[in-house]
């Protein structure tokens, strides 16, 4: 599995989280997400997988929460690892992050997560927006 970021710390001790992210090509755009708390950045729709989630229902939710979109079709294209702080859980993590391609059918609204706002990026531009260099290494990836 491919890791990202910074190695983790041998003093450090890091909580597994799984999480489910997608890549919503839409013509020649990309849905994504913009956060705008705790640091503002570009992101894959997603998030994680909670206690007796399945991955896929994982994914629904957290794409609808984020973009207001309900999503179809997903199949899982990649999977990375990165070891980071998730500051609004005030802990270490060690992220198993899994990708999925999938397409956006149709806007239900506004994003329910607050600070998320959904964008919609020219697909040879996404890569370079996005902030974590696995999804954005995915993406590239992808695209080529």
């Amino acid at each position: 599995m491919r890791r990202y970021g910074d190695a983790p710390d041998p003093q450090r001790r890091y909580e597994t989280r799984a999480g489910v992210y997608a890549i919503l090509p839409r013509g020649s755009d990309l849905l994504l997400t913009h956060q705008s708390d705790p640091t503002p950045e570009f992101q894959l729709p997603g998030g994680g997988v909670d206690p007796g989630e399945s991955p896929l229902r994982a994914l629904h939710r957290e794409v609808f929460e984020e973009t207001g979109w309900i999503i179809a079709a997903p199949r899982r294209i990649g999977v990375f690892r990165r070891y980071t702080y998730m500051p609004e859980y005030d802990k270490w993590a060690d992220k198993i992050c899994a990708i999925y391609l999938a397409r956006p059918v149709r806007p239900h609204g506004d994003p329910t997560e607050p600070g998320h706002m959904a964008i919609w990026a020219p697909a040879g531009l996404a890569a370079d927006l996005l902030a974590d260099p696995g999804s954005a290494d995915t993406l590239a990836r992808m695209l080529r």
